[in-house]
């Protein structure tokens, strides 16, 4: 396994998580797979990990958010992840954030925007609407460039391969 590319010196927890789901990301692009990668903290641990698996599982829903929210319903005993932040290196899309609300995550924070299927605002904003039952605290833009330059590099990659 080729080592994790970017020397990344954490300033807040935050920074320091993300670093973590970077490293899925970094997974997920070894695997060829779109380099989105997730974590879910819960009291100061990580207690999920997740990268995409769209190609290796054949599964349009084995985004790394939703691979993560199960592993960490599964490690609390709980469908309800209360008390829990996710990290992911990119901006839910809305079948991610209907997620979040549904195992009612209090936090998220993400790297990169996604123009064309994010849900906090750059295509949609699932997160603005008044929900009847949880509120999500979204911060975006932790570490943004290392996020959108292994997205980019992976879709370089990927554009080279088909040209062949």
């Amino acid at each position: 396994m080729s080592s994790f590319p970017y020397q990344l010196q954490p300033t807040s927890d935050d920074e320091k998580w993300m670093i973590e789901a970077l490293k899925q990301a970094w997974r997920a692009f070894l695997d060829d797979e779109v380099p989105v990668g997730a974590v879910i903290v819960h009291k100061g641990r990580v207690i999920a990990r997740g990268y995409n698996q769209v190609e290796t599982l054949k599964d349009a829903t084995a985004h790394a958010e939703m691979l993560t929210i199960t592993s960490a319903a599964s490690a609390l005993e709980n469908w309800r992840l209360a008390e829990t932040t996710l990290y992911c290196t990119m901006e839910p899309c809305s079948m991610c954030a209907g997620a979040i609300l549904l195992s009612r995550i209090p936090k998220i924070v993400y790297g990169a925007k996604d123009i064309r299927h994010g849900a906090n605002g750059s295509w949609v904003n699932l997160f603005e609407q008044k929900h009847p039952t949880h509120s999500v605290e979204v911060t975006g833009g932790i570490y943004e460039a290392p996020s959108a330059d292994l997205l980019r590099t992976f879709f370089e990659k990927q554009r080279a391969k088909s040209e062949r």
